[in-house]
């Protein structure tokens, strides 16, 4: 999820620990606590373009380090409180606070390692997108109002939100996925997988992926009442011998390839035109293939260097208006 929602749902249930002379404070600990496990996103190197994509929502995302990492973060904010709070209430917000971050993340689709060091799992549940505002919004204000007021009960109001949301997105992937296997259906495939994820910033309008007969079909299913659908693009799935039969297997960028596999779940595709090994998963429309990433190869050159890290994320008016359409459902049909 964005900076802005994490810190806002760790403030959230943090809150549910305060008292009224110290719920504002709790508040700065709970959305610093909610932050803090993406202070990974610095583990960076000059010479290795994707060492992020292995440490981001590893290690400090994991359920496993919730105590540690709480402990580092009330450490950290001790001495800023100690003359109004003790170690220990400041220790039980960060925990509250931190602890959420892990599981709001796995609710996207950009994969959280919940069970590390026990299991190299990307954990997806897919029940909401990166951002949100619907979702994010209201908790804001619960949790400004909570403060203002100084009634810890606007507070699990918010706590109320964030849980009735995160089950509505539950409920509408179901639905986004009966349509799916419906879709697919009619054309005659039986999926080997299918994967589902809402588009950008809300749960009304989801991302179809499935995969059938080495080809990735990808479509857009808007669901509300009932449901329709905007019929896609499909692409091969990514195949050394078709797509790079020139690169040696040993290579260092063979190996880059072999870990964006891992981070992309399998969802590997090829743009033979920016020779890109692509994230399926991810584009700015949800019925199109169009990359928002990716690794460039050049099998001809020096493969013993890492591959070059590609993002592509610009949206043009005409996208921009499209998606508009679709999320209305103007260019979605009811699927026969």
């Amino acid at each position: 999820m964005d900076p802005l929602t994490q810190g806002t749902v760790g403030a959230a249930f943090s809150q549910s620990s305060a008292d009224k002379k110290n719920i504002f404070k709790i508040s700065i600990i709970g959305f610093l606590a909610g932050l803090a496990p993406d202070l990974d996103v610095l583990i960076q190197s000059s010479t290795d373009p994707i060492l992020f994509l292995e440490y981001h929502r590893q290690f400090s995302h994991s359920l496993f380090f919730i105590p540690f990492g709480s402990l580092i973060v009330a450490a950290l904010i001790f001495p800023f409180f100690k003359k109004s709070m003790s170690f220990k209430t400041i220790y039980i917000a960060s925990f509250l606070g931190y602890a959420t971050h892990g599981l709001l993340d796995a609710c996207t689709s950009y994969g959280t390692l919940l069970f590390w060091p026990f299991s190299n799992e990307r954990v997806t549940w897919n029940n909401i997108s990166i951002i949100d505002p619907i979702f994010t919004i209201p908790v804001l204000i619960l949790i400004g109002i909570a403060i203002k007021t100084k009634k810890k009960i606007f507070s699990f109001f918010s706590i109320g939100w964030i849980i009735f949301y995160l089950s509505l997105g539950f409920i509408q992937y179901e639905r986004a996925l009966s349509t799916a296997n419906d879709l697919a259906e009619s054309r005659g495939h039986n999926p080997e997988r299918l994967t589902l994820k809402p588009s950008f910033g809300n749960i009304i309008l989801w991302k179809s992926i499935y995969e059938y007969e080495k080809t990735f079909y990808v479509d857009a299913i808007r669901t509300v009442q009932s449901s329709t659908v905007c019929l896609g693009e499909s692409i091969k799935i990514f195949d050394y011998q078709e797509h790079l039969s020139d690169l040696d297997k040993e290579s260092q960028q063979a190996l880059d390839i072999e870990r964006f596999r891992w981070f992309s779940q399998d969802y590997l595709g090829f743009d033979e035109e920016k020779s890109l090994v692509t994230d399926v998963r991810y584009s700015m429309l949800p019925n199109q293939i169009e990359p928002m990433w990716g690794l460039v190869i050049d099998e001809l050159g020096d493969t013993n260097e890492h591959a070059i890290w590609w993002t592509g994320r610009d949206v043009d008016e005409s996208q921009w208006n499209l998606f508009v359409k679709m999320l209305g459902g103007k260019e979605c049909k009811v699927q026969s």
